[in-house]
């Protein structure tokens, strides 16, 4: 049996959005609960199956300009797959989505070792590990979208993919400094 917040969900590879206050559920392949995000501070009614969820606390949204996302692995398919997935749910969760691109060439390291334990010197056997990268930019998010969009896509990560995650933050001048900015503006 499914918990109550995903019978709400129907299709479990679904992200689900109403318009009067909550920005969607969202649930996994495997049925696991991804997460809730808040649009509105007011609680909601009329959710369906009377799911009623109310703001956890009053503090502000911390604004971000842009969040890089760089996945590396050893599969170029397996990289592109994953950018297509995570375009396609960001264009869900109506994510501003910024420039997604890839280096020309994977990155190659190479270890030389001898064929044979103690002689044979001129006999050798050359490894080479090839990393693959991708980036990916999406601008302008709140905490509360990011946290939902990036717990979403890494529960979703395919073997032998890493994510990097860079967020650059949206912040006020400190009061010193926007004293000093008034005086200088007023001149």
């Amino acid at each position: 049996m499914l918990p109550r917040c995903l019978r709400a969900l129907g299709n479990p590879l679904s992200i689900r959005f109403q318009e009067n206050g909550i920005l969607g559920m969202i649930a996994n392949r495997h049925l696991q609960f991804v997460g809730i995000n808040y649009f509105s501070s007011a609680r909601t009614s009329g959710t369906p199956q009377g799911l009623s969820l109310e703001k956890c606390s009053d503090k502000k949204d911390t604004l971000y300009k842009s969040v890089e996302i760089e996945i590396r692995s050893g599969e170029p398919a397996v990289l592109l797959s994953y950018e297509w997935f995570t375009s396609y749910a960001a264009k869900q969760l109506g994510i501003t989505i910024g420039k997604c691109w890839a280096p020309p060439k994977a990155h190659h390291n190479r270890l030389t070792l001898l064929k044979s334990i103690h002689i044979y010197k001129k006999h050798r056997v050359q490894y080479e590990i090839r990393t693959y990268f991708r980036h990916m930019t999406y601008e302008r998010l709140t905490e509360s979208t990011l946290k939902t969009f990036l717990e979403y896509i890494q529960r979703n990560v395919p073997e032998g993919v890493a994510v990097k995650v860079t967020k650059k933050s949206v912040l006020n001048l400190p009061p010193s400094l926007n004293d000093s900015v008034r005086r200088l503006s007023l001149q």
